[in-house]
This record gives C-alpha cells, structure tokens and sequence, in this order.
C-alpha cells in the first residue's frame, strides 16, 4: 500500500528521507503516456550548508547556480538534470525550502507502463536487454519515466501540477521494505564516492538495482582510509 507523499514527510535532510523512498512509486504521464516505477535504489547529496558536514559529491557544494536551482527549492520537487550531456537524471528535493538537498533515483522496477518504457528506451538507446534493465541505472531510469532535461527540471511531484506536458507524482510506501541494504556512491570521485559518505541504499537483492562501480580516484581513497572497498557487482 502506498500514499501520496508531502512536503513534510520530504523536509529531513537527504541522508535521513532517501531510506524512506525505497519501495515508493513515481508516477509520470508524459504526452499522454503513463509509467510508474518502483524505487529500489537511491542516493542522497547534500547541499552547502546542509547537514553537520560538506558534501563533495554535490552539485550544490559551492553554493547555488542556475544549474542546481532547483535543489533550493520547496521538498517534493524533481531536479532534472543532464549528465555527460546524454542522460536526464531525476532527483527528489529533500530538506526545509532554502536548505540545498536532493535524492538521486538510482534504480527502479516498471510496474506499470512497461511497454511505453521500453519504446523510450529503445527510441534513444537501442536494444532493452530485459525488462530489469528498464530503469535500472539512472540514466536508463529518466528515459523510461520520460523526464527530460530541462523542460522538466523543478516538476512537482506532490501537487502533480503539469509542466512542458508532463505530471509526476510521489507515492510513499506505507510499510519500508525489508532488507534494505546501504554503502558507497556509485561514480562518485576521490572521497565523497566512499565509505566515508555510505549515502546509497537499495533492496538488497532487487534484480533492478544498478551495479557498483568507482568514481575517479574513490577507491584508492578508500585504501588510504583503511577501508575493504566494496566487492564490484
């Protein structure tokens, strides 16, 4: 069972709310088309001045810019943004409004909708191995939900309002699931991508759920803090 988010269930810091998304629905209709994904893996990054201690990973580490506007902005919104200038990669604005903050939707399982995902996926990257590969990986996940950057950036998903064609909304689990699984971010350079940042969770042995990989320079980091780094999916 599920219910539709609110802001004040969204207004804790990334760290504390990205747990709490495992097992939620997000629900787009985009030009018609209607998806839901399920979310089996999340990341949280916090902005400067959010939290006990500065987040290197962050977009908003240094501070607002027309790019992380959006991370500003009210809980409950949606920060799309471009990475490596192909893939649109949606956030869940976490934390008081002012306070920069969001939760990367890693991964996720289409429960409903999965043919329109497919067709978008095979519309911008080819062939769809299974349907696990349908959002799995955050790239793969803002194509198969249709959220694009920019026209999308800042959509609300609490109040669904409609924008650049497209609604969203966020659908809480009324129970967490079980075996949820936490540990370093995935890509994420030199510190902030280890163990000393144990940002990501997911369901443990959720099929959907993307796989591990070091950013630039984390995992000799990791050696020099006398961390086991993580074995590699």
């Amino acid at each position: 069972m599920t219910r539709p988010a609110t802001r004040a269930d969204l207004s804790a810091l990334p760290v504390e709310v990205a747990p709490r998304l495992l097992g939620a629905l997000l629900e787009t209709v985009v030009g018609g088309d209607r998806v839901v994904a399920r979310l089996t893996e999340v990341e949280a990054y916090h902005g400067r001045g959010t939290g006990e201690r500065p987040d290197p990973g962050s977009h908003a580490r240094m501070g607002p810019t027309a790019r992380n506007a959006t991370m500003w902005g009210a809980p409950g919104h949606l920060y799309v943004y471009l990475s490596h200038g192909i893939h649109s990669c949606v956030n869940v604005v976490c934390g008081p409004e002012g306070v920069a903050g969001g939760v990367l939707l890693r991964g996720g399982e289409i429960v409903e909708g999965a043919d329109v995902a497919e067709r978008r996926r095979l519309e911008r990257r080819g062939a769809v191995r299974s349907e696990r590969d349908l959002a799995r990986g955050p790239g793969r996940f803002g194509d198969a939900v249709g959220l694009r950057h920019p026209v999308h950036d800042g959509i609300d998903a609490i109040t669904g309002e409609e924008r650049a064609g497209a609604r969203a909304r966020l659908l809480l689990p009324e129970t967490a699931p079980v075996g949820v699984a936490t540990g370093p971010r995935v890509g994420v350079a030199g510190v902030a991508g280890t163990a000393a940042f144990p940002w990501r969770f997911w369901i443990e042995g959720d099929a959907t759920v993307s796989a591990f990989r070091w950013g630039r320079g984390a995992a000799e980091e990791a050696v020099r803090q006398g961390d086991t780094p993580p074995v590699l999916d």
